[in-house]
């Protein structure tokens, strides 16, 4: 951070004034637009940009109030996944996911976490379809349908108590810098999230960590692996659906199911999955 911005913080956490966290949002509003367009990605098109932008001005201005300078983060590294949650929570509370895609995603996931129980690794497209009774084709346009929801939601693997609470996996992937000290008290989630996330193939392992510990568009992806967006959408749509499934089991406190009656899973990516 610069003098300037480290003089505003140590000021507004010195006094707690409203004027001096206003001029804190004006100076981070970038940011929530930046996260706003991430996730815009891939939305409904009746799911307007500026309206996410507007949920996410709460997580902003609580990030702000929550932040302390003195941890040495990075401000925009503690904020982004809690815009981001803002506006999650938002998307779920107007219930802007059709109910048959949610029970699809839920379906899919769990037969990944069945299968994954049974064979004790991460079980083939083919036997997922014959889990759940479909042709290679009807699984294929059942991931189509909900990859159509948008890139949201790795950030819905854990669903603390409030947002504070909430631990993502741009927080918790392994940082190269990182000392440990450096975590968000999640230490439990964090060995389970990179274990998991360890023990996938190395396609959804990339894709997985350039998109949400990057920062990558998956277009940017798909120019990295040499393959089309629309493959990079289904290889993530896969992936986040391994991902907690592999984590769906887990004791409470470390990566438990959400308890929203199975809307979580169905917020992941965006366009048609290309085989």
């Amino acid at each position: 951070m610069g003098h300037g911005i480290d003089r505003l913080w140590a000021e507004y956490k010195k006094t707690g004034t409203r004027a001096l966290r206003d001029q804190l949002i004006v100076h981070y509003a970038p940011v929530v637009k930046y996260v706003a367009g991430r996730v815009s990605v891939g939305l409904p098109r009746h799911v307007d940009e500026a309206d996410l932008a507007s949920y996410g001005i709460i997580g902003l201005i609580d990030a702000i109030e929550r932040f302390e300078p003195a941890r040495k983060i990075k401000f925009e590294t503690y904020a982004i996944p809690r815009i981001k949650g803002a506006i999650i929570d938002e998307l779920r509370s107007i219930d802007w996911v059709p109910r048959s895609v949610r029970a699809k995603a839920r379906a899919v996931e769990q037969s990944y976490s069945k299968l994954e129980s049974t064979l004790h690794r991460t079980p083939t497209d083919a036997e997922v379809a014959a889990d759940l009774e479909m042709t290679d084709a009807e699984f294929q346009t059942a991931l189509r349908k909900i990859s159509f929801v948008g890139v949201v939601a790795l950030d819905e693997v854990f669903r603390g108590g409030d947002r504070s609470d909430r631990s993502t996996l741009g927080e918790t992937l392994p940082d190269s810098t990182a000392g440990p000290m450096d975590t968000f008290e999640v230490k439990e989630t964090k060995e389970a999230l990179v274990h998991a996330v360890s023990q996938m193939a190395s396609r959804e392992k990339t894709v997985l960590t350039l998109y949400y510990y990057e920062g990558l568009t998956l277009a940017e992806i798909g120019e990295i692996l040499g393959v089309t967006e629309s493959r990079v959408c289904q290889i993530h749509t896969k992936a986040v659906l391994q991902l907690r499934a592999k984590l769906a089991d887990r004791p409470e406190g470390t990566g438990r199911r959400p308890d929203n009656g199975g809307s979580a899973p169905t917020k992941q990516v965006s366009t048609s999955a290309a085989r």
